[in-house]
């Protein structure tokens, strides 16, 4: 028999890797802003780099969710 408390610690855990995906994509802001502040011509380039970067960043705080519903849902219903 599974302890509920023990699933949602288990799912708090796993959405976790939202926390670096925040931090990561933060930093990943900033050092564009940056980028583009000492060179505007390579704007575009830069964009294109960033928008990809945070899109396979965003993957990483997606899986952590999933992993986290399948704890709650598949998991937690067997108590």
């Amino acid at each position: 028999m599974t302890d509920l408390g023990l699933v949602a610690i288990g799912a708090a855990i796993a959405i976790l890797a939202g926390l670096g995906t925040g931090i990561g994509e933060g930093m990943a802001a900033s050092k564009a802003v940056e980028a583009v502040g000492k060179n505007p011509d390579a704007e575009s380039k830069i964009r294109t780099m960033l928008i990809l970067g945070c899109g396979l960043t965003e993957t990483v705080a997606i899986y952590g969710m999933l992993i986290s519903f399948l704890i709650i849902f598949v998991l937690g219903g067997r108590a």
